[in-house]
């Protein structure tokens, strides 16, 4: 079985400069390639910080810079690259998370929830699809800040005759430092309610509004222990192992998902 080297990519941001953001973000990853990670999580918004300047900042898809820049650094470090930049597409703006591959394919996913306290909903469009990704022999559902406080989209929904839809859930996010408690504790809760690992990459430092940002990216394991925790509010990187086996064993030993709720999403 195979294991997934994940790469926790905790920055300080520079608040709607994304030449200046991506241009650090290469320095930060340094030498980082194949030979020690197969996935590099960068925070939500990493090019601009979370604006809501969307119609000013938001870049059309087709012709991203930001998107463009994670493109070359897939292909470049010969690793997956994600994390979640503002866009513009037939006429709606999202903050769209960006898989980008070494071997050039981009998938996304588009906030689905949308944070009504800083009006998000009102500077850019909801989300209508889940998005899993495969990696290693990895599902992992791609999920953005806000989507963490609302389980049921994160539930594990899988096909009659399967027993786990994803295996890993990976958050973005630009979650202010006040309300570090409750993000330290969704992340470990949804990884034991669904049995598998939580990868939750979050931004330091202040926006231009005087928000400051406390980091406390995790990589947390299936039973909600972390793996990397750094409560430090300083840029970092940290690669942890997702162990597949480990995985399977831990599901085989505690089969709690035979007792899951079958439900349809509604969306």
């Amino acid at each position: 079985m195979s294991n997934l080297r994940t790469t926790l990519v905790q920055a300080d941001l520079r608040w709607e400069d994304p030449e200046t953001n991506c241009r650090r973000l290469d320095e930060q990853l340094g030498s980082l390639d194949a030979t020690t990670s197969d996935l590099i999580v960068l925070p939500e918004m990493f090019a601009t910080g979370f604006t809501m300047n969307s119609r000013e900042m938001a870049e059309p898809m087709a012709s991203s810079r930001s998107v463009a820049w994670m493109r070359e650094q897939a292909r470049r470090r010969g690793c997956v690259v994600t994390g979640s930049v503002a866009v513009t597409e037939e006429g709606e703006y999202y903050n769209r998370l960006i898989w980008a591959t070494p071997d050039g394919e981009v998938v996304h996913y588009d906030k689905r929830h949308l944070f009504r306290m800083a009006g998000e909903h009102e500077r850019y469009g909801m989300g209508q699809q889940r998005s899993i990704v495969e990696l290693k022999g990895f599902r992992i559902l791609l999920t953005v800040c806000y989507d963490l406080r609302f389980p049921v989209w994160l539930r594990q929904q899988p096909a009659q005759d399967e027993h786990f839809e994803y295996d890993a859930l990976l958050c973005v996010a630009n979650w202010p430092a006040p309300r570090r408690g409750p993000w330290r504790t969704l992340l470990q809760a949804r990884a034991i309610e669904n049995l598998c690992y939580v990868i939750g990459v979050n931004r330091v430092g202040e926006d231009a509004k005087g928000l400051a940002y406390a980091g406390d990216s995790m990589l947390v394991d299936f039973k909600g222990d972390p793996l990397i925790d750094e409560a430090r509010d300083q840029p970092f990187i940290r690669t942890g192992t997702l162990d597949r086996e480990a995985l399977s064993r831990f599901r085989d030993k505690f089969p709690a998902w035979m007792d899951a709720d079958r439900f349809q999403l509604e969306r």
